[in-house]
């Protein structure tokens, strides 16, 4: 449903927010003063001495023809490429992962943002596990790991005749050595962490951030399966196993445990929910998915990568209707650069090539969703909102794996083609879609993160190390094309960070700029439900509830989830913990965000 009220004043409002024509003669992308700062903090090339050596327009024009240096081995125009690469980076409408953009042409040269790295029920398996880390945080990426292989704490050690820790004190260890290392040299490293609901340390798992400092460089969720959820719903028993022997260990309430998780998701924002079964269920190759990277979107066989990007949505609007043949173009194209993107990388690690070529997995995405229902006048908040999501996501899903078809009978199938259950006659990607959480390139893109409601109108953001009050530049602009943009009007907004209690702004105005404590949790996980069907890997989305939500509000989200089809979920109860962002000014201490897949730790 359009948001009431459209007036031909509105109509024209959000008309003179479509994308303006770029001027040829222009060298420098126009940016905000936030995405100035963050490209110089954490994305542009330095000097032997540390200082700045680019500027942003320098930092897409090294990133495109590093990109496109791929043609080479296949027949294409590098030169051509390069500049289709270079204008679509540099006008906001398609943006990679942080590690392309800062590593591209660069020395380092690693270029992906995930990594799985399998953890095996031994010292040497550990630790292997955990230099494998230290390498691949120390080039720019982030990585997830399962420890449901570790036997239990207490377990047998038949070696020293003593008893296992368990998985969660190694967790520690692996916690402790994220915090030497630092991401690329630029941030500090991002991990998740994921415990089968079935195995016997689940409880210590679910409750292994309540303390603050805690394992604060992991993500942590439960893995569970279509028969935990089933027994949750119908009130019966699940078996907890080692992993070791195989055996029962203990017998619990299925419907107990995933109570216990969802308190303590409401108490402290952790742990999430990931459907196993759903996961590999959807999954294209052999063998199984036991893992995801930091923040869920992506689940990846043990020692697989995925380099990621995303289109932005917003720019793809023109009077006041989404410009279908520009978004296919902007599609196809970052497909091709993605692709290539595997062609110039430079692993960390040989056994992550060989895995990572066998599949050549890419996951293109979107930004700017909540942009783009604002300037076509629809209410994130509305069931027209979801039937726009699944019409662009279908429409980008389609384009995308056509692109990916184009480019397997050009180049060649990825090895794994003939083993896949993909149909046709070729495939270049074993995947091609993910949404994930945008953060930071949302800010370069100057858009709306993800598919994420707005956070707020006016909201305060910890960006690099301080606080920096921000106001939607769209919402500005709208205001002063209806006439109700005055100073006191935005004083008010800044102090409360949303306009659905402002009693002078038009209700149209409202609707169009429901924040995200505004939605409610049902249509939050509608969303989600409605982009996971038309996308080849995971959605990155969040839930976010009212501090006054209770945790069985918790608990019938993560129900509601699971029913609707999601590979996962994430609750977070605002101001239930130190978070990135805060409603209107902000009061609170907030982290550093991992900026790997583009979002603080949760």
């Amino acid at each position: 449903m359009r948001c009431s009220g459209g007036s031909k004043a509105m109509r024209e409002t959000v008309r003179n927010n479509s994308e303006p024509a770029r001027d040829p003669s222009a060298k420098e992308p126009r940016l905000g003063l936030n995405a100035s700062e963050l490209l110089g903090d954490r994305y542009l090339r330095r000097d032997e001495r540390g200082r700045v050596a680019e500027t942003p327009d320098q930092m897409f024009r090294r990133v495109a023809e590093h990109v496109a240096s791929a043609e080479f081995r296949f027949g294409g125009d590098r030169a051509k490429l390069s500049g289709k690469f270079g204008d679509m980076m540099r006008e906001g409408k398609f943006l990679p992962n942080s590690p392309t953009l800062m590593n591209a042409g660069l020395s380092l040269g690693q270029l992906s943002a995930c990594f799985v790295i399998p953890v095996e029920d031994s010292l040497e398996g550990i630790f292997d596990a955990l230099k494998e880390m230290a390498i691949i945080h120390q080039s720019g990426g982030g990585t997830g790991f399962s420890f449901s292989r570790l036997r239990p704490r207490g377990d047998a050690v038949r070696s020293t005749g003593g008893v296992a820790s368990g998985p969660v004190s190694f967790m520690g260890i692996f916690d402790a050595a994220t915090d030497v290392v630092r991401q690329g040299g630029r941030r500090r490293g991002a991990n998740m962490a994921v415990l089968r609901g079935d195995h016997p340390d689940i409880r210590e798992f679910v409750h292994a951030k309540d303390r603050p400092g805690q394992l604060e460089n992991f993500n942590i969720s439960a893995g569970v399966t279509d028969e935990f959820m089933h027994r949750a719903l119908s009130g019966g028993d699940i078996e907890l196993v080692n992993p070791r022997t195989g055996k029962v260990v203990e017998t619990a309430s299925a419907s107990d445990l995933l109570g216990e998780i969802a308190a303590s998701a409401w108490q402290r924002g952790d742990p999430g929910i990931l459907f196993l079964d759903k996961i590999n269920r959807a999954h294209p190759l052999p063998g199984i998915i036991e893992a995801t990277n930091p923040c869920g979107e992506q689940p990846l066989l043990p020692h697989e990568s995925c380099n990621l990007g995303s289109v932005n949505l917003s720019k793809f609007v023109e009077r006041n209707e989404i410009d279908w043949d520009r978004l296919k173009e902007t599609v196809a194209l970052g497909v091709r650069f993605l692709d290539n993107v595997i062609e110039v990388n430079h692993f960390p690690l040989t056994r992550m090539r060989d895995a990572t070529l066998e599949a050549r997995k890419i996951g293109l995405g979107v930004m700017g969703f909540a942009e783009m229902l604002i300037k076509i006048e629809v209410s994130y908040n509305s069931k027209e909102a979801l039937r726009i999501a699944e019409e662009v996501m279908s429409f980008v899903s389609r384009e995308a794996r056509e692109m990916s078809r184009r480019l397997g009978r050009e180049r060649g199938s990825f090895p794994l083609f003939e083993r896949s259950s993909l149909k046709g006659d070729a495939m270049r990607n074993a995947t091609v879609t993910t949404i994930a959480p945008t953060g930071s390139i949302s800010i370069i893109a100057g858009t709306s993160p993800g598919i994420e409601p707005l956070f707020a109108v006016s909201f305060a953001r910890n960006l690099l190390g301080k606080k920096v009050v921000m106001t939607s530049p769209l919402f500005e602009k709208v205001a002063r094309e209806q006439k109700v943009y005055g100073e006191p009007l935005m004083k008010e907004i800044a102090r409360k960070g949303r306009i659905g209690d402002v009693e002078s702004l038009p209700r149209c105005l409202k609707e169009l700029f429901v924040t995200a404590l505004e939605v409610s949790p049902e249509q939050h996980v509608r969303i989600q439900a409605a982009f996971q069907k038309h996308t080849d890997n995971g959605v990155s989305k969040t839930v976010n509830l009212p501090t006054e939500a209770t945790a069985e509000a918790v608990l019938e989200i993560f129900h509601s989830a699971y029913r609707q089809g999601c590979k996962g979920i994430t609750v977070y109860r605002y101001g239930c913990r130190e978070q990135v962002l805060y409603l209107g000014e902000g009061e609170h201490k907030a982290p550093e965000e991992c900026g790997v897949c583009e979002q603080g730790i949760r």
